[in-house]
């Protein structure tokens, strides 16, 4: 197994790697809206927020020499399954490969983020 981690994704929030790498996978850790430089929550809507998601998985698959188009699996945690549609139109922009998924409503995420997503993707 091999520890991934990039500067250009938040670093993790406790005791857990971004990613690791084993096999031909990359499993990610789920990975909240949070701005890398800062660490702070990206405040603003559910579609602000998937952008933010979206962007700091595509960099972290990159530094593990995958990419958006590799993932096979997400599994996405949502505060409000009423945000599934708005969702779904940013996830769609990211995911151009369709992989399977599951999405979840969920009570609460850290720091009060609206969603969460962590992915399975081939090296």
């Amino acid at each position: 197994m091999e520890k991934i981690f990039t500067d250009k994704a938040p670093a993790a929030i406790g005791p857990y790697s971004q990613a690791i790498k084993s096999g031909s996978f990359i499993f990610t850790s789920g990975q909240i809206p949070l701005i890398p430089a800062t660490g702070e929550l990206c405040q603003g809507t559910i579609e602000e927020q998937t952008h933010q998601v979206c962007k700091n998985l595509s960099e972290v698959l990159k530094a593990a020499g995958s990419s958006m188009d590799k993932v096979v699996k997400t599994t996405c945690f949502l505060k409000n399954i009423s945000d599934f549609a708005a969702f779904n139109k940013v996830y769609e922009e990211y995911f151009l490969s369709k992989p399977a998924r599951s999405c979840f409503e969920v009570a609460a995420l850290p720091k009060g983020a609206l969603l969460e997503v962590e992915v399975t993707a081939e090296c």
